[in-house]
């Protein structure tokens, strides 16, 4: 059977009509004669099949309109478009106001409406995401019973994809929630990008939990202003989306938080978490931070513990305060919960150590924000007998305004700052770093523009007692140049080098 945009994603066994799976839906215009079975969904025409239903969507790139002619010569059975193609078009076609929201709401109804089998738990801010989503997969079930669409990965019950985007197209999301049901899930943890929430790629799920980290300046290319890129994330919580979740968590030691649980819409229970915060339901107090754990006294309405958790740094008190609220929201005992905690495995490059037996520190982060900054260089300088070396970069084509302010991060957080390539994509190395310089000259500011080189020349001004921060790309296992897609991996590359000048250590 054809695929949806992934060849490791399946379709349903019964292949409904078209007019089925428009049922109820607002058509502006349709021309529907022949009426044909239908066997995928398809945002590609480079994948259309014959039996595909072809969603001609507007990109900021392309037109999926621009392509109708090449979906009907492929052997799509119909189109779904916002264009009227006119009644001599050669095949059925459907006009709609909105081709985004029409096709959440088909890919819902083809693959017969998985999120209402599964308790979805939709998790969005900027910061902290993956590692909250991972946490509460861990600890409300694991992977065979708690299936996770993220960042890193999509794991599906019994198999496991490498992930292609945070929050994927919607007829992939549904088709990814119709495998979990398949392979024995009753749980759904989903990362919700803002750009997912915006694109109607979350449309229509049953979100039982929805979930408020924090927001920080991102994506203001595509946003335009803080107060838009708010009321993106706010659209999660009032039903925006297509339906209101049942419960919402909500981070109070963010200002955007504390608005959003004063704006939360009439039966939307909320549980609100926050570090000394007073206000909050979930909260943690006298955080103590080490070197390999941290510590801190866990308070609930109905009780109160001392916790030792594997997590490093301030922030991840606050991802595991996320996820215990998560776990309330869904019925679960705190103090069991609790005990799963020391074994959780950690998130691949989230505060991630790579130890070779080298006298200092060296961690891989997803930092790449100014506030992520911030946040890794203050936990790190908590734990940290002698000097903070950073290396990260700022990303090509993308938004030029947080360039300035993450220089200004690092250097106020570190003593020594590499700067170097993070994805530059089609844009100059020159120009980026040309932005970055807007910040300040400081001569503790080093410009190296090839990032191996980068991260060599930070481990060789590393000594004992020292850590080595290496922000911006995580987990991401390569670099964009220009068009190009080319294998780099941090985690590799630190510890080759690592091992290379083992004897200089």
């Amino acid at each position: 059977m054809a695929l949806v945009t992934n060849n490791d994603l399946q379709t349903p066994a019964m292949n409904p009509r078209v007019s089925q799976l428009l049922t109820g839906m607002e058509t502006i215009r349709q021309k529907i004669r022949e009426d044909s079975p239908v066997a995928c969904l398809i945002t590609d025409s480079r994948r259309v099949v014959p039996g595909a239903l072809f969603f001609a969507i507007g990109g900021l790139r392309t037109d999926g309109n621009l392509y109708v002619e090449e979906a009907v010569d492929r052997g799509a059975v119909a189109i779904i478009t916002e264009e009227n193609l006119g009644q001599h078009f050669p095949i059925d076609y459907i006009q709609v106001s909105d081709v985004r929201k029409t096709l959440a709401l088909v890919s819902r109804q083809f693959y017969d409406a998985p999120d209402a089998k599964l308790g979805v738990t939709g998790i969005t801010g900027t910061n902290g995401k993956t590692t909250v989503s991972m946490l509460t997969q861990h600890l409300i079930g694991g992977q065979d019973q708690v299936g996770l669409l993220g960042t890193i990965r999509y794991d599906l019950g019994k198999r496991t994809l490498p992930s292609f985007r945070t929050t994927p197209e919607s007829v992939d999301v549904y088709a990814l929630l119709s495998q979990m049901v398949d392979h024995g899930c009753s749980e759904a943890v989903m990362e919700v990008s803002s750009h997912g929430i915006d694109q109607k790629r979350t449309y229509g799920v049953d979100v039982e939990v929805a979930v408020f980290l924090n927001l920080t300046q991102d994506h203001i290319d595509y946003h335009k202003s803080m107060e838009g890129y708010y009321k993106v994330k706010k659209r999660l919580f009032t039903g925006e989306t297509g339906r209101r979740p049942r419960a919402a968590v909500i981070n109070v030691d963010c200002a955007y938080g504390r608005r959003l649980l004063s704006e939360l819409p009439d039966g939307v229970g909320a549980i609100s978490f926050g570090i000394e915060a007073d206000s909050a339901i979930i909260r943690a107090d006298d955080v103590a931070l080490f070197a390999d754990r941290t510590e801190f006294r866990l308070t609930w309405p109905e009780g109160q513990i001392q916790v030792c958790a594997p997590l490093l740094g301030r922030y991840n008190v606050s991802n595991l305060l996320a996820a215990l609220a998560i776990a309330r929201a869904k019925g679960h005992e705190i103090e069991p919960i609790l005990q799963r905690v020391m074994t959780f495995p950690g998130v691949p490059g989230r505060m991630e150590r790579m130890d070779e037996g080298q006298p200092f520190n060296v961690l891989v982060d997803y930092a790449h924000t100014d506030d992520a900054l911030i946040h890794a260089c203050s936990m790190l300088r908590e734990i940290t007998a002698g000097r903070l070396i950073v290396v990260f970069g700022c990303g090509g084509d993308r938004d030029r305004s947080k360039r300035a302010p993450m220089l200004r991060a690092a250097l106020a957080g570190s003593d020594e700052v590499f700067v170097t390539s993070d994805n530059p994509r089609t844009e100059s190395i020159d120009q980026i770093f040309s932005d970055m310089r807007e910040a300040t000259d400081s001569e503790r500011a080093h410009y190296v523009s090839d990032r191996k080189h980068a991260i060599s020349l930070a481990l060789d001004c590393a000594q004992a007692g020292d850590c080595v921060l290496i922000a911006g790309k995580g987990h991401e296992a390569f670099q964009e140049f220009d068009g190009t897609v080319i294998p780099f991996d941090d985690r590799q590359v630190a510890r080759e080098l690592i091992r290379l000048k083992e004897g200089a250590f």
